[in-house]
């Protein structure tokens, strides 16, 4: 695999807080992915504590699958409020992500990080209360254990995680339920088609409060 350093052109600032905001809502990745139409959503990917919600512009990472080398010199490239999205491919054979990658990315004011593959020194990144949703867990170390590669790794290019795209930018809303993905291209849409789903989804729990039936709630609704 070639290695690639692209630079990250974020999105504007006001879109990434826009989707900020909707983090005090119940659910917020669903809400997005709804609003997307059930496109961009990514699930099978846990956060290491529940209460965890993060929004911000993915730095993608993209690992070679043969030959697994330590990510962590890619936190030179990151701004305070990026999500690192890395593609270790569903391999959970080796742990890319750990205590120290914790530490410093949150000294780094990085907002969290995206694992497709395995973690370790989980009870460290809990207590740190870092945001970091991944694959599975393995205490097996990355491969700087036994050598100090850091390459092939191509950073800011276009990765696959669950089977959906991520690009370099997109803005990645995460939480519990898993993780909702929003090309800045259809942000303003998306972003103004969630709070349409947050006014609704509102306006639907009161009328339950008051009673209103299920028949009524779909044929006022056509689907909840």
């Amino acid at each position: 695999m070639e290695t690639v350093y692209n630079d990250l052109i974020r999105p504007p600032r006001e879109l990434v807080d826009g989707f900020r905001a909707v983090l005090a809502e119940y659910s917020p990745s669903c809400l997005v992915a709804d609003a997307r139409r059930r496109v961009g959503a990514i699930g099978g990917l846990l956060p290491v504590l529940p209460h965890h919600k993060v929004a911000g512009p993915a730095l993608t990472v993209n690992l070679s699958v043969d030959d697994l080398v330590d990510c962590m010199p890619v936190l030179a490239r990151a701004e305070p409020g990026d999500v690192i999205v890395l593609a270790a491919h569903g391999c959970t054979r080796t742990a890319m992500w750990g205590g120290l990658m914790s530490t410093l990315s949150a000294k780094a004011g990085i907002a969290a990080g995206v694992v497709d593959g395995a973690i370790r020194d989980v009870d460290e990144i809990r207590d740190l209360d870092f945001p970091v949703w991944y694959r599975g867990t393995v205490p097996r170390p990355s491969p700087t254990a036994v050598h100090d590669r850091t390459e092939p790794v191509q950073v800011n290019v276009p990765v696959v995680i669950a089977g959906e795209v991520v690009n370099p930018g997109d803005i990645v809303v995460a939480d519990e339920n898993g993780i909702a993905v929003v090309p800045p291209d259809l942000a303003e849409d998306v972003l103004a088609g969630t709070r349409m789903n947050i006014t609704k989804e509102k306006v639907i729990r009161d009328k339950i409060s008051s009673g209103a039936s299920v028949a009524e709630l779909l044929a006022e609704f056509g689907h909840l």
